[in-house]
């Protein structure tokens, strides 16, 4: 049985290249770097994607907030006992929580209280709080605080400046252990008490309240509930923070969409005009060839080789170079048009997503589309007669 692959023309059209190297250079060159930008794009999209919806699906079903001359303000301790009597409501939990500037560095905080024996609306809070004691003055840190912390010397402790100016010493006892990185970086768990101490909260108030619904399907209907037994508050339910995450990624992915639109352009520009012709060199090869003695289907198989040695080649070289830039160097410069320049936002890792489509889309708007400009103008030079192409 006769092999459909042919060796010596496989070997021909390499030793073609070869002896073109610097445009076969050139050209592999373009189109791995076209593939890297293309494949680096998917790759930090679809793993922010996945980082927001594991946020997300981790975010309680509804939070009440009291809304005071259109601002969010404290809210009762007492709204998550009547919420409690609502049919459906399964618990309540009263949040104390707010953002800490650090000025030395010019960061934020997200310092969360919560207690040891209290239920817990995150499954990382119940490990803290079965781990830790907080009767102490002590708190838990995300990575990226305890990294900041370091840079002022703060190895062991760090000092809160209170609203009356003066301040709260509280030692760092240890590291948050994140479910997602997007959760957890600016974050610092301590006990509810010091939580208030440092932002003035009276202990008959709360940040908000996180409602629990036995039935998923009844979060609107209690969300509605809410709502009318407390008119001045404002009801948050899970899929409305979904809708936000969703909106805000949209937005910042309107930049990505530019950078892929261009290296798109770019690379049928060069398609285009590879397909437009031959050089005069190139079709003086294919008249030779044909001179002494080969066919139209062997030329065309001869060039199908060149155009997928190149593209091929090109296109793994692009999705490993992606891989390492995105997953290993953390996707410097990119990275940052999502997560923002904020100091904390620095440490943050993209989770490795594997996605076959997004490979398998760059694969066809790659290979195949260049082995195609290089055989539709070889044919057109093949069909004709040898002298004619030599002239």
């Amino acid at each position: 049985m006769r092999s459909k692959i042919n060796i010596y023309l496989i070997e021909y059209a390499i030793n073609s290249l070869l002896r073109q190297k610097y445009k076969s250079f050139f050209i592999t060159a373009v189109l791995t770097t076209l593939i890297f930008i293309l494949t680096s794009v998917f790759f930090i999209t679809n793993s922010i994607k996945y980082e927001l919806q594991s946020t997300v699906d981790s975010l309680p079903e509804i939070v009440v907030q009291k809304i005071k001359a259109g601002r969010h303000s404290d809210i009762d301790v007492s709204v998550a006992d009547d919420i409690l009597e609502i049919a459906g409501v399964t618990s309540t939990v009263s949040r104390v929580w707010g953002y800490y500037y650090f000025e030395n560095i010019g960061v934020n905080f997200s310092i969360v209280g919560i207690e040891k024996y209290e239920q817990q609306y995150k499954n990382s809070f119940e490990n803290i709080a079965k781990t830790f004691d907080f009767s102490v003055n002590s708190m838990i840190v995300g990575e990226g605080v305890k990294n900041s912390m370091n840079k002022s010397y703060y190895n062991e402790y760090f000092n809160f400046i209170k609203p009356d100016g003066k301040l709260k010493k509280i030692m760092i006892s240890g590291v948050f252990k994140p479910e997602t990185e997007l959760e957890s970086n600016d974050i610092i768990v301590m006990s509810k008490d010091n939580v208030r101490e440092i932002f003035d909260i009276e202990d008959s108030k709360a940040t908000d309240i996180v409602v629990n619904v036995s039935n998923v399907d009844e979060i609107q209907t209690v969300a509605s509930k809410i709502k009318l037994m407390f008119p001045d508050s404002r009801v948050i339910t899970k899929d409305d923070l979904k809708i936000s995450y969703q909106n805000i990624f949209d937005y910042k992915s309107g930049v990505f969409l530019a950078l892929f639109t261009i290296a798109l352009f770019t690379f049928f520009i060069i398609i285009y005009d590879k397909a437009s012709g031959l050089s005069s060199e190139e079709k003086r090869e294919i008249g030779i060839l044909k001179a002494i003695g080969w066919r139209v289907d062997d030329v065309l198989k001869e060039k199908f080789y060149e155009g997928f040695i190149i593209s091929f080649f090109s296109y793994l070289l692009g999705v490993l170079l992606s891989l390492a830039f995105v997953y290993i160097l953390k996707a410097p410069f990119l990275q940052n048009i999502f997560t923002g320049y904020s100091e904390l936002k620095t440490s943050f890792e993209l989770p490795f997503v594997f996605d076959i489509q997004t490979l398998s889309l760059i694969f066809f708007l790659s290979v195949p589309i260049y082995i195609a400009a290089i055989i539709i103008p070889s044919w057109r030079s093949a069909t004709l007669d040898s002298d004619e192409v030599i002239r």
